[in-house]
């Protein structure tokens, strides 16, 4: 052979080799130039250029430039999979405004939506949900009409849901307290059976407030039958979360146990300032149980305080029979008295804020609609019994605020600590979720005063976690945000940066990331994250959003 001609063979065999990536396809609707490639399995770091076409990852190399497509010169920058939110609240949002502002430029690119609820099925006992969409009205009764509602409004990101068992629960039940009988556990079950069928990724539970509180753990396993069977996932809001933390983390790990089924435990804390600095028993707990075979995972938010209602701290059996029930009761003298009792003195296994706090009003932080919104309740209760002698009791004011407000108002309370936080935070099995909802500093969804994690989420574990503090490296910090929870829910294509994978990607500054929202302030965008591509489109350039709305409804095929 010819040293010519052997030159010759050995050009056309790396020219082969450089254009591999592309497979003689068309040419690249996008190309990301000169970016470090973080890219989802906890790896390290590398430098790659991504190709993207027809809303999927189609190179990832050194790629020829691009004809006529697009660049981005992500040069000083990281380039990850987009963030997946494990636990988000968007369900009805989405339908209001679909930007999903405060996700987007988090770097979100897929919300998992249900906590107990969920935006359907809403059926039987369970009525229909309505919402003006465009001006329009749009009403759904299963989760399948739900997607469809929301694909034809269009959102710039994709959603994922479980079905709640609080559906299922009320779907039957109602508002009764009643112990369901066999015959109406499997017309639950049917109705968990027709969710997963239209797509819904596994049941979830809220089990601190009724109707999820009234499931027993065989009614839950009985219910996650027909979600085993669809090869779906048990995610729950544990029963309690303060002095009996233990027992609740038991009873999920039961849960997957007994009906051979993956576990998620929702937003993992100690929130009693009895339990605190005991996380390394949540910790055994959950490692024990894989150890001999139980998938057991947690999803965290990066915050030491929780939103939930001053409505949780009335009593569970003070809520039968729904709102209008329990604002009955809140105007019967004798009613109170005994809520004043049980809110007091506790009730057996109930999670009751207001000893998990210590009974102290100053942390509790109204945070939804309200005249006192961004008022801690210490500072409304002084407020509100100015010039009395003797002060009427707290808890009666309480009573009489939540009566103006129909029953409802949104609080953020300090109860966990950082230490806990961070400990389960770090381990291998902890992914992260805001339980958190789209919002926007501006327009329709600027309301009330929600929690920061609604705007700061991932922006604060990449910022603080990684960047200041060093708990995470970058690489894994970015795997708990992306191909954890992808593998948790079964999305097969999506949580890395692979060829073939579905084009969802956030590119950002490293040095730069942070968040901004505060408890006070919460209506600040982060800083850092450059650009946002969901299928394969540009939702955020710059920092700025396009408009674009290429978000899916991610229905789960078992």
């Amino acid at each position: 052979m010819t040293a010519s001609l052997g030159n010759t063979i050995l050009l056309a065999l790396a020219l082969t080799i450089f254009a591999s990536p592309l497979r003689g396809q068309a040419p690249l609707d996008l190309v990301i130039r000169g970016g470090k490639v973080v890219d989802g399995t906890g790896n390290p770091w590398f430098y790659a250029d991504v190709g993207i076409k027809g809303g999927k990852i189609a190179a990832i190399g050194q790629l020829p430039a691009v004809a006529n497509g697009k660049q981005i010169d992500a040069t000083g920058l990281i380039v990850a999979p987009g963030f997946i939110d494990m636990h988000s609240h968007s369900d009805t949002v989405l339908l209001e405004e679909g930007l999903a502002q405060s996700k987007i430029r988090q770097g979100v690119t897929t919300e998992v939506l249900g906590e107990g609820s969920s935006a359907g099925p809403r059926v039987g006992k369970l009525k229909s949900q309505s919402k003006i969409v465009e001006g329009l009205p749009v009403t759904w009764s299963t989760l399948g009409e739900y997607f469809e509602a929301v694909e034809k409004g269009g959102i710039s990101v994709n959603i994922a849901s479980y079905v709640g068992l609080d559906n299922a629960w009320q779907a039957v039940m109602g508002q009764s307290y009643d112990r369901p009988t066999k015959e109406q556990f499997a017309e639950m079950q049917k109705v968990v059976e027709q969710a997963m069928q239209d797509g819904a990724i596994g049941l979830s539970s809220m089990l601190a407030m009724p109707p999820g509180s009234l499931a027993t753990t065989d009614d839950i396993v009985l219910l996650c039958e027909p979600v085993a069977k669809h090869g779906g996932l048990f995610s729950t809001h544990n029963r309690n979360e303060g002095t009996g933390v233990f027992d609740a983390i038991r009873e999920a790990i039961d849960v997957g146990e007994r009906a051979h089924i993956p576990v998620d435990i929702i937003h993992v804390k100690i929130a009693d300032q009895e339990y605190w600095g005991r996380m390394k028993e949540i910790i055994e707990l959950v490692e024990a149980a894989r150890r001999r075979g139980v998938n057991v995972q947690t999803n965290i938010y990066p915050y030491t305080r929780g939103n939930n209602n001053l409505s949780s701290i009335v009593p569970p059996w003070a809520h039968e029979g729904g709102k209008s029930q329990m604002l009955a009761r809140l105007k019967d003298p004798k009613e109170r008295d005994r809520m004043k009792k049980d809110i007091r003195g506790g009730i057996a296994g109930w999670y009751n804020h207001y000893t998990a706090v210590g009974g102290d009003w100053s942390r509790m932080l109204v945070s939804g609609r309200s005249q006192y919104e961004g008022q801690t309740m210490d500072r409304v209760i002084a407020l509100r019994t100015r010039g009395q002698n003797p002060p009427p009791d707290s808890l009666d004011v309480l009573f009489d605020l939540l009566l103006e407000e129909e029953g409802s108002v949104s609080t953020v309370y300090a109860h966990h600590t950082e230490e806990d936080m961070n400990l389960a935070l770090a381990q291998p099995w902890c992914s992260i979720g805001s339980d958190g909802s789209a919002f926007s500093i501006e327009g329709l969804l600027r309301r009330g005063n929600p929690h920061p994690r609604n705007f700061g989420t991932f922006p604060r574990v990449l910022g603080v976690y990684v960047r200041e503090r060093k708990l995470l490296t970058l690489e894994d910090a970015i795997r708990k945000m992306t191909s954890l929870n992808a593998n948790k829910i079964g999305l097969r294509d999506r949580g890395l940066i692979r060829e073939g994978f579905a084009a969802d990607l956030c590119i950002f500054d490293p040095t730069k990331v942070i968040d901004h929202a505060t408890y006070t302030d919460p209506f600040q965008y982060n800083d850092g994250i450059e650009y946002v591509i969901v299928n394969g489109q540009v939702v955020l350039d710059r920092g700025t959003h396009t408009g674009a709305k290429p978000g899916k409804a991610l229905r789960h095929e078992p």
